[in-house]
């Protein structure tokens, strides 16, 4: 595994951003792990956060690409943290642009925050996570009527790696499948239990072996391979 998903891992335990125990979902399932990206609270943590989701586009997509686009709401501090890494990490200037959840009319109009998009523009979406592609859904159609821009992908901090509730294959499959773009994770729950099983994190053990069976449990019931 990369060093920079060791350490992103370690960060997401650390600033509590991943937990372990018993969680009800939104979805009515019972989680023995949850992630609550609105954790990242600090200019440090940002700072950090940015240089992740940096280093996980520089390995799928490389320079190939001109805005990173983070939908509202918690895209838009992603975008723009990830936009100042991409600066630092790779002395390459990448616009911002997110969008707003109603129309503005007047000063800075319309439906887009940051960089306006323009014909050719090549385009990575950043988000959180995605659990049902519903923002996707939503943002989709707002970039592609802006201008004849590309989506080369959508990249997300981590995959679940189970099943919708609608279907047998993954929220990003879903997404992969019907936008014919490549979506991709930072890391995956397969990462993380590699990293953090039987080992110290922070000084204590975060998937101990009752964790590890409650996990595997969970995949056997919902989980997508």
């Amino acid at each position: 595994m990369e060093q920079y998903k060791q350490e992103f891992i370690t960060f997401m335990a650390e600033t509590g951003v991943l937990k372990f125990g018993e969680f009800t979902l939104k979805s009515g399932r019972k989680s023995p792990f949850f992630m609550n990206a609105g954790l990242y609270n600090t200019g440090t943590q940002l700072i950090r956060l940015g240089k992740y989701y940096a280093q996980a586009i520089h390995e799928h997509y490389g320079d190939g690409f001109d805005v990173l686009f983070g939908p509202a709401y918690k895209g838009i501090p992603l975008s723009v943290a990830t936009a100042m890494a991409y600066s630092t990490l790779y002395n390459k200037d990448i616009r911002y642009c997110s969008n707003r959840k109603e129309i503005k009319d007047h000063g800075d109009k319309g439906i887009l925050l940051g960089s306006s998009l323009k014909d050719g523009d090549r385009v990575v979406i950043v988000e959180d996570v995605t659990t049902s592609g519903k923002s996707i859904e939503e943002t989709f159609p707002i970039i592609k009527a802006q201008a004849d821009i590309e989506i080369k992908g959508l990249v997300v901090s981590l995959n679940r790696m189970e099943r919708g509730l609608s279907t047998d294959k993954t929220a990003l499959d879903e997404i992969q499948e019907k936008y014919g773009f490549p979506v991709n994770a930072i890391v995956s729950m397969d990462d993380v239990i590699e990293c953090l099983y039987n080992k110290e994190c922070g000084g204590k053990v975060l998937i101990d072996d009752n964790i590890k069976e409650a996990i595997d449990e969970y995949y056997k019931q919902y989980g997508v391979k």
